[in-house]
């Protein structure tokens, strides 16, 4: 599953999601233990700021994030994911939140995105690099649209550097996620539970953090700054595009 989740990474991900958009977010309060949301404000706070008129959100799923840059500033927010699924729900909750005339979303890939250059004051992403073929091409690729100056935020899950909190983790991800998978929503979820934990280490294996800041620096984004949380089963990385 590892292979081939690297092999066709878009492709991989929409078969894997597909069947979960209804629970989706109850997957990443699993996942991060209840702090999903604790998480996605972090990484909204380093938005906020700069009072942004036009937002993009990479990745947005179900728009648990897109929803909360609505609450949080006055911009309008482009939403922006690869899986129809995930578009539909979304859709949805825009709607049942009564947000059609703030919040636009658009069927795309976050390594190819149809926009100009410059467009947008601010940009994020959630839980997007394990996902893509070139994590390095992709940072570039989100950076080219955001205006110079803009702000750019990102939220990942990260694996702890402590040996301990690491242990501790990886008994987590490996038996735990799994079975609450199981019982949350049967074989569909269960799959997904079992192919996280591995997913995240490979990811950091391949691409350790300081690897990622240093991607971030040389797609064209400065003042990169990283916020561990939960004792490091999340990671926060912010910048700025520059002028």
């Amino acid at each position: 599953m590892i292979r081939d989740s690297r092999r066709s990474p878009n492709e991989f991900a929409r078969e894997l999601f597909a069947p979960l958009p209804s629970r989706y977010d109850a997957l990443g309060a699993v996942l991060s233990m209840g702090q999903d949301r604790r998480w996605r404000r972090a990484m909204i706070d380093r938005i906020v700021g700069s009072k942004p008129n036009l937002i993009l959100d990479v990745a947005c799923g179900t728009c648990g994030v897109t929803k909360k840059l609505a609450a949080h500033t006055e911009a309008h927010i482009v939403g922006l994911d690869l899986s129809d699924e995930m578009i539909t729900l979304g859709q949805a909750n825009v709607r049942r939140s009564h947000l059609e005339h703030r919040i636009s979303l658009v069927l795309g890939r976050g390594e190819r995105l149809p926009f100009a250059d410059a467009t947008f004051d601010a940009l994020t992403f959630t839980y997007l690099l394990r996902y893509v073929e070139d994590p390095a091409a992709a940072l570039r690729e989100l950076a080219r649209v955001v205006k110079p100056g803009g702000p750019v935020a990102s939220l990942e899950f990260a694996v702890p550097d402590q040996r301990g909190r690491r242990l501790a983790w990886w008994c987590y991800t490996r038996f735990v996620l799994p079975t609450a998978g199981w019982l949350m929503g049967g074989r569909a979820w269960w799959t997904v539970g079992r192919f996280l934990g591995p997913s995240i280490s490979r990811h950091y294996r391949a691409y350790p953090v300081d690897w990622t800041v240093e991607a971030w620096r040389r797609a064209g984004l400065d003042h990169v700054e990283i916020r561990s949380m939960s004792l490091g089963g999340g990671v926060v990385i912010s910048g700025y595009r520059a002028g």
